[in-house]
């Protein structure tokens, strides 16, 4: 079999890199700037698979994964039997992997998420869907595996595999120390493989501690494989897997052995890739400015000297030596540098009034902005820029934050129940439109699975929402400057949320349209672990960019800031903001008005500290990093790149 490599020009990979020497890599990898655009190409694919099979009057036998790496694919392969007339008739699936135990009316079952995702909504034959089974009692599991293997076999074998990977490394659940020869079993899983999953059991305590898999030679018997990862936090396994040695300890290195396989990764999730971290290691580079600070800052990271003291041979000694010959010498190089850092700091996140602003991140006028602060979830602001947020007040600019979300599900069960019963306690059934005794009631009975109803999530979201006005109380913003947005695709009760609608877009517009801001700081960290920030980040830049006609737009600036998983690399930053030791701790104060995100974070990603633990960590390292270039020492930093919308 071929695989969409080989079929040309039908489909196609195509990479985004600049640099295209991989002598670094060991498996075959394509680099898209997105993964919606990415999750295409492999839809694609596989239905392109499905077709030439039914043309041959073949049954066509896939490997299916879940998780959210492969969800944009399962959207489109839908969209394309809705929209296309794509027929699974022919399609024989086999899933990779199910908890132990689990029942297949669990939401968070594998059986569960295939069919929300995929098999509910195309016209597979049921005898065809295979996913394996987490109720199969633990005597007779050894056979069941056995028998699951042998469906396969007798299917023809998987033609075409779809994986993600774990930040363990597993492909499946075959977690470190899994052997090249194992096949479908049980295995208990890793901690960390547990950690990342607690945000969907509402804590690792409800995680399952052991799952069903397909092993490694299984996998490896697929005549074409496919592995799609995404993001940041995925960045330094799938370095380890494309650039390690072959070892047991990460399991996915197994497929440097296969044939045909191939990494399909979004910019961010080869950004450790060498070719792209540090490309003047690779071959030639063509040198812009933003090349130029990410290799002088990471020249002077791996020599650990400041900025002003690399030497001609340090730039030699490591791999720029044609940069060194193109600018003329390390004295200008690193002035040159020094001075575009130094130019990034300020403390008038507005613009200073009065002042020659050719060399500051932010515009002199009009000297009083009016400021949109977006935060996706109700503590965003204040969490990732509560130290800027308060400057921009006690500066006289007219500053607005607007939620974009209720944060309702992050909320939890007992959180809501201590405030429903105290709220009954004081002011009975009337006054808040909530009745508390169903509330209360519905709490003390609610099942593992079941949707909240939507007085617990009013209430839920009227919490979150209470904790806003006291954080930004304390910061110093009036009430009246305070919005509240609830988008729509945000309110399922789930984790689960809805696309990105029309009516979402209109309401972020109709709040751009009527503040008529000069600035706009909104959520660049796409790394939170639902999705929710790259939603609101997107009804941001198609709000915008329909509004874009408007004379206001014209004189409007959009900053990002990143949020509680990641912080913009030293060459990234256009703006930094100091931050004094009184002002770190009025942000620490401020977040910890989240009450209901203090202690039990219910959505902390890989990440187990505190919301205000990391930011304060984060700010306080952006910090230490700008005094180790050479440049002025400060308590903490708080860092925003400038986007061209």
């Amino acid at each position: 079999m071929k695989s969409a490599l080989e079929i040309k020009p039908d489909i196609s990979y195509k990479s985004a890199g600049k640099f295209e020497e991989t002598r670094f890599e060991k498996i075959h990898n394509e680099i898209f700037k997105s993964s919606a655009e990415a999750s295409v190409i492999v839809a694609q694919e596989i239905a392109q698979l499905i077709r030439s099979k039914q043309e041959k009057n073949k049954s066509c036998v896939l490997g299916l994964a879940t998780g959210s790496s492969p969800i944009k694919v399962y959207a489109e392969l839908v969209r394309m039997h809705k929209e296309e007339g794509l027929s699974f008739s022919n399609v024989i699936t086999f899933n990779l992997d199910e908890y132990y135990p689990m029942t297949k009316e669990n939401n968070q079952s594998y059986h569960y998420f295939m069919h929300q995702h995929l098999f509910n909504h195309i016209d597979i034959k049921p005898e065809n869907v295979n996913i394996p089974d987490g109720t199969v009692s633990i005597d007779e599991l050894n056979q069941y595996c056995i028998d699951y293997e042998m469906n396969i076999k007798q299917a023809g074998g998987l033609d075409f595999q779809l994986l993600g990977i774990g930040r363990t490394g597993h492909v499946g659940f075959n977690e470190p120390g899994s052997h090249i020869n194992s096949g479908t079993r049980i295995i208990t899983l890793d901690h960390i493989t547990r950690v990342d999953a607690s945000s969907d059991f509402n804590g690792i305590d409800n995680v399952p501690k052991r799952a069903i898999t397909m092993g490694v030679s299984t996998i490896m018997r697929s005549k074409r494989i496919v592995l799609m990862a995404w993001g940041q936090n995925k960045a330094d396994i799938i370095k380890r897997t494309i650039q390690g040695d072959i070892s047991s300890e990460v399991p996915a290195t197994f497929l440097q052995n296969h044939p045909n396989a191939t990494f399909v990764l979004d910019q961010s999730a080869a950004s450790e890739l060498t070719r792209f971290k540090t490309p003047w290691l690779v071959g030639e580079c063509i040198w812009t400015q933003e090349l130029k600070s990410k290799a002088i800052v990471w020249l002077c990271q791996k020599t650990k000297q400041s900025i002003l003291k690399l030497t001609d041979r340090d730039y030699n000694n490591n791999g720029m030596s044609d940069l060194l010959a193109q600018e003329g010498s390390a004295y200008d190089l690193n002035i040159n540098m020094f001075n575009v850092l130094q130019h990034t700091i300020t403390g008038w996140p507005g613009g200073k009034p009065n002042t020659d602003d050719s060399h500051r991140p932010e515009r002199a006028n009009p000297a009083k902005k009016r400021v949109i602060l977006f935060s996706p979830h109700p503590d965003d602001d204040v969490i990732s820029m509560g130290g800027t947020f308060s400057k921009l007040i006690k500066q006289g600019h007219d500053v607005h934050v607007v939620y974009q979300t209720s944060g309702n599900i992050a909320v939890t069960d007992d959180e809501a129940l201590k405030f429903a019963e105290v709220a009954k306690d004081f002011i009975g059934e009337a006054g808040s439109g909530i009745n508390f005794k169903s509330v209360i009631e519905f709490l003390n009975s609610k099942s593992e699975n079941q949707i909240d109803s939507l007085e617990v999530r009013k209430l839920k979201g009227l919490i979150r929402r209470r904790e806003s006005y006291a954080a930004t109380r304390y910061i110093g913003l009036k009430d009246e400057n305070t919005h509240f947005l609830d988008l729509p695709f945000y309110e399922t009760g789930q984790v689960k949320k809805n696309p990105l609608g029309p009516e979402d877009i209109e309401i972020v517009k109709d709040i751009i349209a009527k503040i008529k801001p000069h600035q706009v700081f909104a959520a660049g960290d796409l790394a939170d672990p639902h999705g929710t920030h790259e939603v609101c980040l997107n009804a941001i830049f198609a709000a915008m960019a329909a509004l874009k006609p408007e004379k206001y737009m014209d004189d409007c600036w959009l900053w990002l800031y990143r949020g509680a998983w990641h912080e913009w690399d030293i060459h990234e930053i256009d703006m930094a903001v100091p931050l004094s030791p009184s002002e770190v701790l009025l942000k620490r104060h401020a977040i910890l008005y989240h009450q209901s995100q203090k202690d039990r974070v219910m959505f902390q990603g890989n990440d187990s500290r505190e919301f205000w633990v990391r930011a304060e960590d984060r700010n306080k390292n952006t910090a230490i990093l700008y005094d180790e270039l050479g440049l002025a020492e400060y308590e903490a930093i708080e860092a925003f790149k400038r986007f061209d919308y």
